[in-house]
């Protein structure tokens, strides 16, 4: 980890690992694509040999109480920001602009504001981090992610029609 200053701005530069970010995923059951950028890193997730989707639910959606109640951790729906990390969720879509029910899209931001905190105030390192991204990929695959908020990011599990017309 590197402290760097922007000016008037200091910034928090994580030196994550590809290859451990890699390894991560797949302990966590998931095949994956990584495209390592100098700000940022792309991974292309994807649990090809799984049956059912990705847990990735409406949390407004009553019937999804259960889930909501053990869930960890909540996606912003419009803008696809995992609440509290430094990363981003998206759906991976099909032609037809349905998304994909095994497949995600997350980045991970290496560049942080110094000021920048985990929930009860830990600071962000790269174990930290690391610890913090096998919890999320196992909430994904096995507990589940709320998706707080209609937007970019559409829910792949549970109930997800919403009744009566929407205008």
């Amino acid at each position: 980890m590197q402290v760097l200053q922007a000016g008037s701005h200091k910034l928090i530069y994580l030196e994550l690992q590809p290859e451990m970010i890699t390894n991560i995923a797949r302990q966590a059951g998931f095949e994956t694509k990584t495209k390592d950028g100098r700000r940022s890193i792309q991974l292309d997730l994807s649990t090809p040999g799984r049956e059912g989707p990705l847990l990735l639910f409406d949390a407004a959606d009553p019937a999804n109480l259960g889930w909501f109640s053990r869930c960890q951790f909540y996606v912003d729906g419009r803008s696809g920001t995992v609440m509290q990390t430094p990363m981003t969720l998206a759906n991976k879509r099909d032609r037809s602009g349905k998304p994909h029910r095994n497949s995600v899209r997350l980045g991970i931001a290496k560049e942080l504001p110094a000021s920048f905190r985990l929930p009860g105030k830990q600071a962000l390192t790269e174990q930290v981090f690391y610890h913090l991204l096998l919890n999320f990929l196992t909430a994904l695959a096995k507990t589940g992610v709320a998706v707080c908020g209609e937007g970019v990011v559409q829910p792949l599990a549970g109930r997800m029609e919403s009744v009566g017309s929407r205008n």
